[in-house]
C-alpha cells in the first residue's frame, strides 16, 4: 500500500452495534465497515461486556454446535444468576461474517442478558454502557500495512485459513457512536418495606394452603 492508501484505510474503518429486541433478553449486532478489502482475512470484534450484561456460556455452546456463530467468550465459566453488583466483567470475541454485497462489510450478532441491578432512588431504570468494539484482522497472506495494524495477542484461533498459524492484529477504528447504552428496569428503594410485607404474606399464604392440603389428603411423613 502506499501511504496516501494506508491512511485512508486506517481512517475509514467504522464500527456500530445495536442491541435489538426488548427487556432483558436481547441480540447484541456489530457491523463493521473496512477502509479497505479485506482480501481473505478474518475480521472478528473484540469488545468488553460490563458487569450489567452477559452472555450465557450455555446458550452460546448450542449456538457453536449448531454452527450459528464462533464467538469466543472470556473467561467461558460465567454464574448466569448473579446480580450486577457482584458480576465481572466479560470479554466477547466475535468473528464477523461478511455481507453479500459489500466487499468491505461484516456483522455479527449474540444473544446478551442484562443482570437485576440494586434498586435505585428515585429512578426505575439503571444505565448500562456498552464500549465500542476493537476491530481485529487476521491474515495470513501477511499484507496488513504496519501503519493501520498493530499485532495484537487474543485467545482465540484465527479462522482465515485452516492449519496455518495467523496472527490477529488491531486498528483504531472510527465508531459511529462512542458508546452504547442498555437502560435496565430497577426497583425503587422507596418500595422496599412494600415489597418485603406482600413477599412475607405471599410466603405465608402459600406455606398454609400447602400444610392444609397435605393436611386434607395425605400425611406428613
Amino acid at each position: 500500500c502506499v501511504t496516501s492508501d494506508v491512511q485512508a484505510a486506517c481512517q475509514g474503518t467504522t464500527v456500530t452495534q445495536e442491541l435489538l429486541k426488548e427487556g432483558f433478553h436481547r441480540d447484541l449486532l456489530v457491523k463493521v465497515e473496512l477502509g479497505e478489502d479485506a482480501g481473505g482475512c478474518a475480521v472478528a470484534a473484540r469488545t468488553r461486556l460490563p458487569p450489567g450484561i452477559y452472555v450465557d456460556p450455555y446458550e452460546l455452546a448450542t449456538l457453536q454446535q449448531d454452527n450459528l456463530t464462533k464467538a469466543v467468550l472470556i473467561p467461558d465459566v460465567v454464574d448466569v444468576e448473579a446480580p450486577e453488583y457482584s458480576a465481572t466483567a466479560l470479554v466477547l470475541l466475535l468473528p464477523l461474517q461478511a455481507e453479500p454485497r459489500c466487499s468491505r462489510c461484516f456483522r455479527a450478532a449474540v444473544p446478551v442478558h442484562a443482570r437485576y441491578h440494586r434498586p435505585s432512588r428515585g429512578s426505575q431504570e439503571a444505565s448500562v454502557l456498552l464500549e465500542s468494539p476493537e476491530v481485529l484482522l487476521c491474515c495470513c497472506h501477511g499484507h496488513l500495512a504496519a501503519e493501520c495494524w498493530e499485532p495484537v495477542e487474543v485467545g482465540a484461533p484465527c479462522l482465515a485459513e485452516r492449519n496455518v498459524p495467523c496472527q490477529w492484529h488491531s486498528t483504531t477504528h472510527r465508531p459511529a457512536r462512542e458508546e452504547l447504552v442498555l437502560e435496565v428496569p430497577v426497583g425503587l428503594r422507596e418500595h422496599s418495606s412494600l415489597v418485603c410485607a406482600v413477599t412475607l404474606l405471599t410466603t405465608v399464604l402459600c406455606a398454609s394452603l400447602i400444610l392444609a392440603a397435605t393436611c386434607r389428603h395425605g400425611h406428613i411423613s
